[in-house]
Protein backbone atom coordinates (compact mmCIF):
# COMPACT_ATOMS: atom_id res chain seq x y z
CA UNK A 1 0.00 0.00 0.00
CA UNK A 2 2.73 2.26 0.68
CA UNK A 3 4.42 1.58 -2.15
CA UNK A 4 1.38 2.41 -4.28
CA UNK A 5 1.06 5.82 -2.59
CA UNK A 6 4.47 6.75 -3.01
CA UNK A 7 4.26 5.81 -6.85
CA UNK A 8 0.78 7.21 -7.47
CA UNK A 9 2.43 10.49 -5.37
CA UNK A 10 3.77 12.45 -8.55
CA UNK A 11 0.45 11.34 -10.89
CA UNK A 12 -1.75 12.94 -8.39
CA UNK A 13 0.33 16.31 -8.04
CA UNK A 14 0.52 16.03 -12.04
CA UNK A 15 -3.33 16.07 -12.41
CA UNK A 16 -3.67 18.55 -9.84
CA UNK A 17 -1.37 21.08 -11.76
CA UNK A 18 -2.91 20.59 -14.68
CA UNK A 19 -6.97 20.81 -13.69
CA UNK A 20 -5.73 23.55 -11.38
CA UNK A 21 -4.17 25.58 -14.75
CA UNK A 22 -7.36 25.10 -16.65
CA UNK A 23 -9.90 26.00 -13.58
CA UNK A 24 -10.93 22.28 -13.88
CA UNK A 25 -10.70 20.91 -10.41
CA UNK A 26 -13.97 19.58 -9.92
CA UNK A 27 -14.43 17.91 -13.07
CA UNK A 28 -11.12 15.90 -13.12
CA UNK A 29 -12.54 14.86 -9.81
CA UNK A 30 -15.53 13.12 -11.38
CA UNK A 31 -13.81 11.72 -14.04
CA UNK A 32 -10.72 10.12 -11.96
CA UNK A 33 -13.25 9.24 -9.61
CA UNK A 34 -14.79 7.03 -12.84
CA UNK A 35 -11.19 5.96 -13.86
CA UNK A 36 -10.63 4.22 -10.35
CA UNK A 37 -14.26 2.90 -10.47
CA UNK A 38 -13.34 1.15 -13.65
CA UNK A 39 -9.61 -0.02 -12.98
CA UNK A 40 -10.72 -1.64 -9.84
CA UNK A 41 -13.56 -3.75 -11.73
CA UNK A 42 -12.08 -7.06 -11.59
CA UNK A 43 -13.45 -7.48 -15.22
CA UNK A 44 -11.78 -4.49 -16.67
CA UNK A 45 -8.18 -4.91 -13.85
CA UNK A 46 -7.62 -8.52 -16.08
CA UNK A 47 -7.51 -6.64 -19.11
CA UNK A 48 -5.45 -3.89 -17.56
CA UNK A 49 -2.72 -6.77 -16.63
CA UNK A 50 -2.70 -8.45 -19.89
CA UNK A 51 0.65 -8.00 -21.95
CA UNK A 52 -1.48 -8.41 -25.20
CA UNK A 53 -3.92 -5.49 -24.83
CA UNK A 54 -2.09 -2.30 -26.29
CA UNK A 55 -1.55 0.71 -23.76
CA UNK A 56 -3.86 2.90 -26.10
CA UNK A 57 -6.77 0.25 -25.70
CA UNK A 58 -6.04 -0.31 -21.98
CA UNK A 59 -6.40 3.79 -21.72
CA UNK A 60 -9.83 3.58 -23.80
CA UNK A 61 -10.78 0.85 -20.74
CA UNK A 62 -10.73 3.61 -18.26
CA UNK A 63 -11.65 6.60 -19.96
CA UNK A 64 -15.03 8.33 -18.95
CA UNK A 65 -17.50 7.70 -21.75
CA UNK A 66 -17.38 10.76 -24.62
CA UNK A 67 -14.44 11.57 -23.41
CA UNK A 68 -12.26 13.29 -26.27
CA UNK A 69 -9.36 11.96 -27.39
CA UNK A 70 -7.11 14.52 -27.54
CA UNK A 71 -7.97 16.23 -23.69
CA UNK A 72 -5.72 16.62 -21.34
CA UNK A 73 -7.31 13.97 -19.06
CA UNK A 74 -7.18 11.30 -21.85
CA UNK A 75 -3.60 12.27 -22.35
CA UNK A 76 -3.03 12.02 -19.09
CA UNK A 77 -4.64 8.53 -18.54
CA UNK A 78 -2.91 7.63 -21.61
CA UNK A 79 0.73 8.01 -19.41
CA UNK A 80 -0.73 6.05 -17.08
CA UNK A 81 -0.90 3.20 -19.93
CA UNK A 82 1.75 3.58 -21.12
CA UNK A 83 3.96 2.92 -17.81
CA UNK A 84 1.82 0.41 -16.45
CA UNK A 85 -0.09 2.43 -13.74
CA UNK A 86 -3.54 2.42 -14.59
CA UNK A 87 -3.92 0.19 -11.29
CA UNK A 88 -2.84 3.30 -9.15
CA UNK A 89 -6.19 5.09 -10.66
CA UNK A 90 -7.76 5.07 -6.67
CA UNK A 91 -4.78 5.95 -5.40
CA UNK A 92 -3.95 9.22 -7.76
CA UNK A 93 -7.76 9.97 -7.22
CA UNK A 94 -7.41 9.84 -3.67
CA UNK A 95 -4.54 12.05 -3.22
CA UNK A 96 -5.64 14.34 -6.18
CA UNK A 97 -8.91 14.87 -4.17
CA UNK A 98 -6.50 15.73 -0.82
CA UNK A 99 -4.71 18.26 -2.85
CA UNK A 100 -7.62 19.52 -4.20
CA UNK A 101 -9.26 19.46 -0.88
CA UNK A 102 -6.30 21.35 0.45
CA UNK A 103 -6.05 23.87 -2.17
CA UNK A 104 -10.05 24.92 -1.75
CA UNK A 105 -9.40 24.78 2.03
CA UNK A 106 -12.06 22.42 2.64
CA UNK A 107 -12.02 19.87 5.75
CA UNK A 108 -14.21 16.39 5.29
CA UNK A 109 -15.63 16.22 8.50
CA UNK A 110 -17.87 13.30 9.84
CA UNK A 111 -19.97 13.68 12.85
CA UNK A 112 -21.21 10.29 14.25
CA UNK A 113 -24.10 10.80 16.80
CA UNK A 114 -26.28 8.45 18.69
CA UNK A 115 -29.40 10.81 16.81
CA UNK A 116 -29.85 12.20 13.76
CA UNK A 117 -29.01 15.58 13.73
CA UNK A 118 -31.03 18.09 12.71
CA UNK A 119 -30.89 20.36 10.23
CA UNK A 120 -30.28 23.94 12.86
CA UNK A 121 -28.16 21.66 15.15
CA UNK A 122 -25.86 20.40 12.11
CA UNK A 123 -25.92 24.02 11.07
CA UNK A 124 -24.47 25.33 14.17
CA UNK A 125 -21.85 22.98 14.49
CA UNK A 126 -20.43 23.62 10.50
CA UNK A 127 -20.31 27.16 12.08
CA UNK A 128 -18.38 26.19 14.83
CA UNK A 129 -16.20 23.95 13.15
CA UNK A 130 -15.31 26.32 10.76
CA UNK A 131 -14.37 29.18 13.00
CA UNK A 132 -12.26 26.35 14.58
CA UNK A 133 -10.57 25.28 11.15
CA UNK A 134 -10.33 28.15 9.74
CA UNK A 135 -11.82 25.95 6.48
CA UNK A 136 -15.05 25.81 4.38
CA UNK A 137 -16.54 22.40 6.13
CA UNK A 138 -17.74 19.25 4.28
CA UNK A 139 -19.72 16.98 6.63
CA UNK A 140 -21.38 14.08 6.97
CA UNK A 141 -23.52 12.20 9.53
CA UNK A 142 -23.69 8.91 10.54
CA UNK A 143 -25.85 7.05 13.23
CA UNK A 144 -23.84 5.21 15.98
CA UNK A 145 -26.30 4.07 18.92
CA UNK A 146 -22.39 3.06 20.39
CA UNK A 147 -22.16 6.75 21.31
CA UNK A 148 -24.89 6.97 23.72
CA UNK A 149 -25.45 10.34 23.44
CA UNK A 150 -23.64 13.61 22.02
CA UNK A 151 -21.14 13.15 19.44
CA UNK A 152 -17.54 12.17 18.07
CA UNK A 153 -16.34 14.47 15.33
CA UNK A 154 -13.40 13.11 12.91
CA UNK A 155 -11.94 16.07 11.44
CA UNK A 156 -8.93 14.54 9.79
CA UNK A 157 -5.99 14.58 12.00
CA UNK A 158 -8.30 15.70 14.76
CA UNK A 159 -10.93 13.67 16.53
CA UNK A 160 -12.98 15.33 19.11
CA UNK A 161 -14.92 12.96 21.42
CA UNK A 162 -17.92 14.74 22.70
CA UNK A 163 -20.27 11.41 23.09
CA UNK A 164 -21.30 10.16 26.58
CA UNK A 165 -19.53 6.93 26.07
CA UNK A 166 -16.28 9.37 25.59
CA UNK A 167 -17.18 10.85 29.03
CA UNK A 168 -17.93 8.01 31.15
CA UNK A 169 -14.39 5.91 29.77
CA UNK A 170 -12.78 9.86 30.85
CA UNK A 171 -14.34 9.44 34.61
CA UNK A 172 -14.07 5.72 34.75
CA UNK A 173 -10.11 6.22 34.40
CA UNK A 174 -10.18 8.96 36.45
CA UNK A 175 -11.36 6.82 39.55
CA UNK A 176 -9.30 4.22 38.53
CA UNK A 177 -6.10 6.35 39.19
Amino acid sequence: MAEALTLARPYARAAFEVAREQGTLADWTRRLALAAELSADPRVAGFLGDPRVTASQRAALVLPEGEAAESPFAAFVRLLAENDRLALLPEIGALYEGLRQEAEQVLRVTVRSATPLDGAAGDRLREALKRRFGREIEMTTAIDPSVIGGAVIDAGDVVIDGSVRGQLARLSDALAH
